[in-house]
């Protein structure tokens, strides 16, 4: 916002001098062209760090999957969570489009696993799990469960299951 305003206030005193070199005085151009050169850095740092949320808010789909913590949340603008749901929209229909009927789910596997299965601790009350062959799992707080790791990444990053290693 300081920036915003600074680059307001270059402007306007831009404008003015400009209007007054038009009338003759040319001693003012090198203080326009230095206050533009301000303006254009000014331009590349804001764009700078707005790209840089841009990506800090595309690696928050791949970290915490499609619904962000409200913690998280508070502190992003309409327009940052708007750009978040576009964001999840094009992925969620790119996945749906590759690997066959099903889809192909990018976000399980974010390293690569060492094993298919993984033992995990329930850390709070989900309710019923199913996993593919039909059976259906209780989550309770405190059970453990050995659970194919894939079905269970997503809990796990949004704190629902923790990997117990051995």
């Amino acid at each position: 916002r300081q920036a915003l305003e600074e680059m307001r206030a270059l402007y306007e005193r831009n404008q003015a001098d400009v209007s007054e070199a038009k009338s003759g005085r040319t001693d003012l151009i090198f203080l326009i062209r230095f206050r533009h050169c301000c303006l254009l850095r000014n331009q590349r740092c804001l764009l700078a760090y707005l790209y840089d949320r841009l990506l800090r808010i595309r690696a928050l789909r791949w970290e915490y999957g499609s619904v962000l913590p409200n913690t998280i949340q508070f502190h992003m603008s309409a327009e940052e969570v708007e750009w978040f749901n576009q964001y999840k929209k094009s992925l969620a229909t790119y996945m749906r489009s590759v690997g066959g009927e099903e889809g192909l789910d990018l976000t399980q596997d974010i390293k690569p696993p060492k094993s298919l299965y993984i033992e995990v601790r329930c850390l709070k009350d989900h309710g019923e799990f199913e996993i593919d062959d039909g059976t259906t799992i209780l989550l309770k707080k405190n059970s453990q469960h050995f659970l194919p790791r894939w079905k269970c990444e997503q809990l796990i990053r949004q704190g629902v299951l923790e990997h117990i290693l051995s």
